[in-house]
């Protein structure tokens, strides 16, 4: 990999698309609790990691067309959703989602007239993760299919984490599953991950597997179901350390 920039990223949160909405995102942290645990003997402070966090923070323009922005935020519900940062659109590329509250829903219109709202979220059970995109941003499907697949070197045995954002449906139900393989050729379901919940309409879901889940080299999203049309994206978490606390 190689550096970039953060040109042509897109940003989802509770299966809306406000990538041409947010003008752009002030924070995406992890941060965790620290305790103090400093014996006398020591010439320097001791500390221990806590609870993680996540957060993400972001600006945007005011758009109350339908789907858009003023839609997804204006009711700062009081259950959770799911928040994502997708850098760029190529599978493989780095993504960090999170179950979330939103905190907020602040505006400002300034003298000069312009007008720019202020959003806070904050992880909620999970923190903040990071992992790969299996979808090339917004991925459409009009029909059952068997998407491509990301390369991620080697298996592992730690587990996999997955996100699922729903932006719009047409159809009866669309299944939407995450599979992995060790040939590139022949892909089956993960064990202990299984697939997301039927989709008949805009969702956001998590699923996990346990974290001593055996994840082969190969990734990719397929979908089965009745439906003329699934827009969607997919992150995944695959562990790299054992005993990731999911």
């Amino acid at each position: 990999m190689a550096k970039s920039s953060g040109l042509g990223d897109n940003f989802y949160i509770g299966g809306y698309n406000l990538s041409g909405d947010v003008n752009s995102l002030g924070n995406i942290s992890t941060p965790r609790g620290i305790l103090e645990d400093t014996g006398i003997d020591k010439l320097a402070l001791e500390r221990l990691l806590l609870h993680k966090d996540g957060l993400i923070e972001f600006t945007t323009f005011f758009n109350d067309a339908t789907s858009q922005e003023h839609d997804a935020l204006k009711t700062l519900p009081t259950i959770d959703v799911h928040s994502a940062y997708y850098r760029g659109t190529t599978i493989g590329n780095a993504a960090a989602s999170m179950v979330a509250k939103q905190n907020n829903y602040d505006w400002s219109r300034p003298a000069d007239g312009s007008l720019m709202g202020a959003v806070q979220c904050q992880a909620n059970s999970f923190g903040l993760e990071w992992g790969q995109m299996l979808t090339a941003g917004v991925r459409t499907d009009t029909t059952a299919t068997n998407g491509s697949s990301y390369d991620t070197v080697a298996s592992a045995s730690f587990g996999i984490q997955a996100y699922l954002q729903v932006f719009s449906f047409s159809g009866t139900s669309c299944t939407v599953t995450v599979q992995d393989s060790a040939d590139n050729a022949a892909f089956a379901t993960i064990g202990g991950l299984g697939s997301f919940t039927a989709a008949t309409g805009r969702t956001a879901e998590r699923i996990v597997s346990t974290n001593t889940t055996t994840v082969r080299r190969y990734l990719r999203v397929a979908t089965t179901g009745t439906f003329s049309s699934c827009a969607f994206a997919v992150m995944v978490v695959k562990n790299e350390i054992a005993g990731y606390v999911t």
